[in-house]
């Protein structure tokens, strides 16, 4: 692969130091990052990655990848790929990734993290859901202190990712840690009423859980059935994106029109609060970038939900809510890419 220049000004180019065969279609790569962008590339548990992948259709496509590392027990980031069968992206790095290649990758983001990891969890995956789940268990394992529970479902013994990582994470903490493993070649597909009966004794743990479309879904109905409150239940979702997130994104000129009807508001970021004004035709992204504040954000369209936050006072109007549920939204939860305001004030908390 030839040189790499970042295509924005939020990207960093990183070197792939290590790659690793998981299984026979999964492999790790993990980053060596530039003593420079140390910082920028500290993360917390359960967050991704974004990748700039090459394509001869269309440049690149951009994909979201979980770190599966933690920044607890991991020296450096890495993440992890399995192939889809018609993922364009999982399968070219699965190809082509080697050691000492070049990738274009947004810093850390994604909201898929514990705010307690002293709190008893309880962790569910299926498949590749795993990546962000073991990120969690490794930081829950080395600096938090309640139990902690791992179910997680494949379609046979070889398609376990990690499978040796957790059998020492086991045996390194068998009062702590619970695994349960679901091989659809023994147990068959994990289904709502199986998984009620399971799930029921752990109904005071927070869970996090990652996976195929129907094995959340199973899984939700089944949180539910077992007495889960909306507020334990916390879900990653990860859907390809069809815009380019490594394009800086164009500042709108506003006129005067639209400064004079401007909302006001009030954002709390990183423990600082922001006034800003808020024309209504702008995105809550769209003001901060513009006053040059370092908002969390990835797709710009509503899937990733990274710029999530929460409106503490006022209303907003959102184009596309997608990453949220009507839970959420009933929360006070709003997506920053997409929310413009629909009152004269307002108060923001990320």
């Amino acid at each position: 692969m030839t040189a790499i220049t970042p295509h924005s000004t939020r990207s960093v180019v990183l070197t792939i130091a290590e790659v690793i065969e998981e299984t026979a279609d999964a492999r790790s790569l993990v980053f060596d990052v530039p003593a420079e962008h140390t910082d920028r590339f500290g993360y917390k548990p359960g967050q991704f990655l974004t990748l700039r992948i090459p394509s001869d259709r269309t440049g690149s496509v951009a994909r979201c990848y979980s770190l599966a590392s933690s920044p607890t027990t991991d020296a450096k980031p890495k993440v992890t790929v399995k192939r889809t069968a018609d993922g364009y992206g999982s399968n070219w790095l699965c190809d082509n990734a080697s050691p000492g290649d070049e990738v274009e990758v947004l810093p850390p983001s994604g909201v898929f993290t514990p705010a307690d990891l002293d709190a008893p969890l309880l962790l569910l995956a299926a498949g590749s859901g795993i990546t962000p789940i073991v990120s969690i268990l490794k930081a829950a394992l080395a600096t938090g202190s309640g139990p902690v529970v791992l179910f997680y479902a494949n379609r046979s013994q070889d398609d376990v990712i990690f499978a040796e990582e957790i059998r020492t994470l086991h045996a390194a903490h068998p009062e702590r840690l619970t695994v349960i493993h679901w091989l659809e070649t023994v147990q068959g597909l994990p289904g709502v009423a199986a998984l009620t009966a399971l799930l029921r004794p752990y109904a005071a743990h927070h869970a996090y859980m990652c996976g195929p479309g129907p094995f959340m879904d199973a899984v939700h109905t089944a949180l539910a059935d077992a007495g889960f409150g909306h507020k334990q239940v916390h879900a990653e979702v990860f859907t390809s994106l069809s815009g380019d997130p490594f394009d800086d994104p164009d500042v709108a000129v506003v006129s005067a029109e639209e400064t004079a009807d401007a909302a006001s508001v009030s954002v709390a970021l990183d423990g600082t609060v922001h006034e800003l004004s808020w024309p209504r035709s702008q995105t809550l992204v769209d003001i901060m970038m513009a006053a040059g504040l370092d908002v969390p954000y990835s797709c710009r369209e509503g899937e990733c939900g990274s710029c999530a936050c929460t409106v503490v006072d006022g209303t907003v109007e959102m184009a596309n809510v997608g990453a949220l549920d009507q839970e959420d939204i009933d929360d006070g939860y709003i997506l920053g890419c997409q929310a413009r305001p629909t009152s004269d004030h307002l108060t923001i908390e990320f």
